[in-house]
């Protein structure tokens, strides 16, 4: 489905039963809305429809050249834009690295939106603030972040040699073919810009302005996340009012929907139909 919105069209990967409680699922870095297609089975099964966003910078049709265009706030404006122009009032919410960040923003800002949160891998902003202040060995887990940040330099690291980088960086959501699903559109003029430009527009500013979450909300962290690390993993029930569980799965990457998509479906299943 492609979906107008915003000025923007937005590819959305649509599933599941018509009637289905909706799901909003938000990707995250250097993947698109595929990530999930091993997950939404599970939730398809349980009688909810599905919704993957291909995000700004990652939809072809919704990639702005400006790097403010894709501060925060414009990511989350662009998700409830598209749950405006599908008609969904409030949906269960879902995303994974950089769609983790825009989900906690949406709910925080938007709770009326968002019926429940799952927020996989990446934690609160707040949380994460408090570990970087707090945290050398989370310090040292962002250090990669300094490269993404510098325009022409990154994208010459990540595509060199066939896009070895990249792929190296993907290590760990599959086989060569997987890889190549994620790492292949990233090679097409202007698509790895767009979504670095995610990492060039972060500001202490936006993730300082998210605030507390007051839906219902689960975080599922990996203990070999090499990205995130378990002091931030573990404050993000301060930044939750509401009903929260902190899932952890041991022994698996950052990549979970790719790794471990039928625990992340247990999870995202017991937030979404249990008691809200």
């Amino acid at each position: 489905m492609r979906i107008d919105a915003r000025g923007f069209t937005f590819d959305v990967r649509v599933g599941g039963p018509a009637g289905g409680a909706p799901v909003l699922l938000l990707h995250g870095f250097p993947q698109h809305g595929g990530e999930w297609d091993d997950v939404v089975p599970y939730l398809h099964t349980a009688g909810l429809r599905t919704y993957a966003l291909d995000q700004r910078g990652y939809s072809p049709d919704a990639r702005p050249e400006a790097v403010e265009a894709y501060r925060l706030p414009e990511l989350v404006a662009d998700a409830a834009a598209v749950l405006d122009a599908l008609d969904v009032d409030a949906a269960h919410l879902v995303g994974h690295d950089w769609g983790a960040m825009v989900a906690w923003d949406l709910a925080a800002r938007h709770p009326q939106r968002v019926r429940t949160l799952t927020a996989v891998s990446v934690p609160h902003p707040a949380a994460m603030a408090h570990a970087l202040a707090e945290d050398p060995g989370q310090k040292a887990r962002s250090a990669y972040i300094a490269l993404f940040r510098k325009p022409g330099k990154a994208e010459k690291a990540l595509l060199a040699l066939g896009a070895t980088g990249l792929r190296r960086m993907l290590h760990g959501v599959g086989d060569d073919e997987r890889v190549a699903t994620y790492a292949d559109p990233m090679r097409r003029p202007g698509a790895l810009t767009a979504a670095l430009n995610w990492y060039r527009a972060m500001s202490r500013r936006d993730m300082a302005a998210t605030g507390p979450v007051r839906v219902p909300t689960t975080f599922v962290w990996s203990d070999r996340d090499i990205a995130i690390g378990r002091t931030a993993a573990e404050a993000c029930a301060g930044q939750v009012s509401a009903d929260y569980r902190f899932v952890e799965l041991p022994g698996m990457s950052h990549w979970i929907p790719d790794e471990a998509p039928a625990p992340l479906a247990e999870a995202i299943l017991a937030r979404a139909l249990g008691p809200a």
